[in-house]
């Protein structure tokens, strides 16, 4: 006699739980440690996002020029990139954060003042990667401002 393949559960046959209680952060009260990140910085040209998350992806720490309490035009400056990255480092070293890679993307002014915070913070970099897209001549752009 065969035995039966356990369903999978979906949202109709089964409860889906809460995300909230599903994952731990590893820190170190709980002993762990997270010895290697991947650091993303998105940098626009009214904004700069930096993202720090573990080698499988799972986000750690974030900050952002407006959550750095700049408003407005001033989001965008290199100054608020610094302040942004310096924040979202700043957890992730008492953490435990040794080593990272660092993934930059987008045109906006607070690349290189984000990567100049990444490298004072003390983690070594293994590589630093340009990942802005680059379309091949995909959508068609829109029409020219009239001023």
């Amino acid at each position: 006699m065969t035995k039966p393949i356990p369903r999978i559960s979906s949202r109709r046959n089964g409860r889906i739980g809460s995300r909230k209680n599903g994952r731990r952060i590893p820190t170190r009260k709980n002993g762990r440690r997270i010895p290697k990140g991947i650091i993303h910085v998105q940098a626009s040209f009214n904004n700069t996002i930096v993202t720090v998350t573990d080698v499988r992806g799972r986000v750690v720490s974030w900050s952002s020029a407006g959550t750095s309490r700049f408003k407005g035009a001033k989001r965008g400056t290199p100054f608020a990139a610094q302040a942004a990255a310096s924040n979202a480092i700043r957890t992730v070293v008492a953490q435990g954060m040794r080593h990272a890679e660092v993934m930059i993307k987008g045109p906006g002014p607070g690349r290189d003042a984000a990567l100049r915070a990444i490298r004072r913070s003390g983690i070594l970099l293994s590589f630093v990667r340009d990942v802005t897209p680059m379309p091949h001549n995909g959508c068609r752009p829109p029409k020219k401002r009239r001023i």
